[in-house]
């Protein structure tokens, strides 16, 4: 059952705003939103949200008791959520299923609640309900009063795009009419950092004498400069043709990697080169304007996913870009934020290009785009969007 899914609405909270408007205004500047917290011993590069943003996410918690004691990964997709089911004109009397994943979950609230029981002996009541991973969709749910499924789930960096995999399976089964799907990390904390540290992954560049700390879709570069951002991404999901659809979901593939290492990808990400093709079935590859790429600042991850595209088109490759030059890597908000920025281009029909490395010039129309992303472990999901 192949049947037509729009995307009706969709709403962020990231190092680039929390409207529409004002990340569009971010992605026309050519700077970065990097800044400097104190992490891991050390002064870290990191997109954090600015603070209109923050002041949003205070106010939610504040606004119900229970909120009180959530952790920012969940507080952050019910501001996404509420702006997003507001937008696509849902009530709570409209049945629509949920499905809000993270990579790490509520990685601020657990490592606090650990240090404390080292501190003590002693766990918090609520430690487990408020650190388990299903607490995520489960308390969108409770704040927007739906009906419907609610899922959480972690698949690494690509949990977004997975959930929206999962939303557009719901629709074309006739098991939903409508679904919330998206991602939510909040992952600046002292342990997430030291990790991605441990993995020589993260960048060691200095942002103050340096123009650009993030080198993603730097295809030269000598040295990881992965650099993690906070935020969450959804979109709302409908079956069948829509007068106030912003683009439709015309393609979706997904593959994974037969594993070398925890979080190897093969030299030309074989894993990409499935997902793209599964989601590029009977589509005449010239008619694809632009890939969004996953992209995320390090030297194999971004050179073997070129590698892959140039594999599946050859010498004709459409315009490619992604955002985590300017906004870091979002763990499992990512795909959903590439995601926005393909449904951002595909409105304004402006391409948003990197502002080093190879130039790339926009020669026509902007109407059909694929997104991509990759986990550790080389679980890839690609998804054609194309405007209506």
């Amino acid at each position: 059952m192949n049947t037509k899914i729009a995307i009706t609405a969709f709403s962020s909270i990231s190092p680039l705003g929390n409207n529409a408007e004002e990340v569009w205004k971010k992605y026309l500047e050519k700077e970065h939103c990097f800044s400097k917290q104190f992490l891991d011993q050390q002064e870290t590069s990191v997109a954090a949200l600015d603070s209109e943003s923050k002041q949003i996410v205070a106010e939610i918690r504040e606004s119900d008791i229970k909120y009180k004691f959530l952790d920012d990964s969940v507080l952050f997709a019910l501001a996404a959520s509420r702006k997003a089911v507001k937008e696509a004109g849902w009530s709570k009397d409209d049945i629509f299923g949920i499905n809000i994943g993270s990579s790490r979950g509520a990685t601020d609230l657990f490592e606090k609640h650990y240090k404390e029981y080292l501190d003590t002996g002693k766990a918090q009541t609520l430690a487990s309900p408020t650190t388990t991973l299903g607490n995520i969709s489960s308390w969108i749910a409770h704040d927007l009063q739906s009906n419907g499924p609610e899922i959480s789930h972690s698949i690494t960096c690509s949990t977004a795009l997975h959930a929206l995999l999962n939303g557009v399976a719901w629709l074309r089964s006739g098991m939903a009419d409508k679904f919330l799907v998206g991602g939510s990390e909040a992952p600046l904390t002292d342990f997430t950092i030291a990790q991605m540290r441990a993995l020589k992954i993260y960048s060691r560049i200095n942002q103050q004498e340096e123009a650009w700390p993030n080198l993603a879709f730097d295809f030269k570069k000598t040295q990881n400069t992965m650099i993690l951002g906070e935020g969450a991404s959804v979109c709302c999901l409908e079956s069948g043709e829509k007068e106030n659809a912003i683009a439709y979901v015309t393609g979706v593939g997904y593959a994974t990697e037969i594993l070398e290492h925890n979080i190897s990808i093969s030299a030309e990400a074989t894993c990409f080169q499935k997902s793209m093709k599964m989601a590029l079935k009977d589509v005449d590859l010239d008619t694809v304007d632009a890939i969004v790429m996953h992209a995320p600042g390090t030297i194999k991850g971004d050179l073997t996913e070129l590698r892959a595209i140039e594999k599946v088109f050859e010498s004709n490759l459409p315009l490619l870009t992604t955002n985590k030059w300017k906004i870091g890597h979002t763990f499992g908000a990512s795909g959903m934020l590439s995601l926005e920025l393909a449904l951002l281009m595909i409105q304004h029909d402006t391409f948003i290009g990197v502002p080093f490395g190879a130039p790339m010039k926009q020669n026509k129309s902007i109407k059909r785009v694929l997104i991509n992303a990759v986990g550790f472990g080389g679980n890839a999901v690609s998804i054609l969007i194309e405007k209506p």
